[in-house]
C-alpha cells in the first residue's frame, strides 16, 4: 500500500493558513502555492538517490554527491495543477512538464481524458502528479491510470490538501503509488468540496468563478 506523507512544516501550515482565508486574492494565492510547492518537493524528493563524483573547489579536489538514477517529470492536471509547476521547477529546473486534461462526463460522472501530452521519455523518469485539491480521488486516479496505460510507473501524487475519501480511492486503485499533502482535512461535503477546504482551487488560483 502506498504511504501517505503529511507535511506539517511550520512554514507550510502558515502559507496554507492564508490560502484558506476567502478574503486571499487571486495574485496572493498563486505566489503561495508557488512558495508551498517549492517547500513541499523538497520533502517529496528526500529519498532521490544520489552517487559520489570528484569536483576540484578553488582550494582542492574533494568528493561530493549528485543525484543519480531516474529522471524526474511533472504532470500538472489541468487546470489547477498548473499552478503548482513553476514552484517544483524553481527546485528542478532540468525537470521535463507533461499535463494532463480530465473532464467529468455529466452522464456517466465518470473523469473522460481530453488531452494527455508527456514527454517522449517519461516511462523512464519518476514522475509528480500534480493537483491542489484531492476531493474525490477520481480525477487523481483517472490521471494516474492514463499514465500507467502509456508505460509509465514510477509515480507520486503530490496534493496541497486532501479529503479522506480521496486518499482511500487512491490508495485503493494505486496501491503502488505514494501521496504526499500539506493537509488531510475533515470529509467532502455533498458537492463534494474538501471541508475546511479552501474552495475551488482552479477558480481561486486564476481569479474565475
Amino acid at each position: 500500500m502506498g504511504k501517505v506523507h503529511i507535511f506539517d512544516h511550520p512554514l507550510i501550515q502558515h502559507k496554507l493558513t492564508i490560502m484558506r482565508d476567502k478574503n486571499t486574492g487571486a495574485k496572493e494565492f498563486r505566489e503561495l502555492l508557488n512558495e508551498i510547492s517549492m517547500l513541499m518537493v523538497y520533502e517529496v524528493t528526500r529519498d532521490l538517490p544520489t552517487e559520489e563524483i570528484t569536483v576540484e573547489t578553488p582550494i582542492c579536489e574533494t568528493k561530493a554527491r549528485v543525484l543519480s538514477g531516474k529522471k524526474l517529470g511533472i504532470v500538472p492536471i489541468l487546470r489547477a495543477g498548473l499552478g503548482m509547476v513553476d514552484g517544483i521547477l524553481n527546485m528542478i529546473p532540468a525537470a521535463k512538464v507533461g499535463h494532463v486534461g480530465l473532464y467529468r462526463d455529466p452522464e456517466t460522472k465518470q473523469p473522460v481524458e481530453y488531452y494527455c501530452k508527456l514527454p517522449e521519455d517519461s516511462q523512464n523518469r519518476e514522475l509528480l502528479v500534480l493537483d491542489p485539491m484531492l476531493a474525490t480521488g477520481g480525477s487523481a486516479s483517472a490521471a494516474i491510470d492514463f499514465l500507467k496505460q502509456r508505460g509509465c510507473h514510477n509515480i507520486r501524487l503530490v496534493n496541497l490538501i486532501a479529503a479522506p475519501e480521496g486518499i482511500e480511492r487512491v490508495q485503493k486503485d494505486h496501491p503502488d503509488v505514494d501521496i504526499y499533502v500539506a493537509a488531510c482535512d475533515e470529509q467532502l461535503n455533498d458537492h463534494a468540496y474538501i471541508i475546511p477546504g479552501l474552495g475551488d482551487a482552479g477558480d481561486r488560483l486564476f481569479g474565475t468563478k
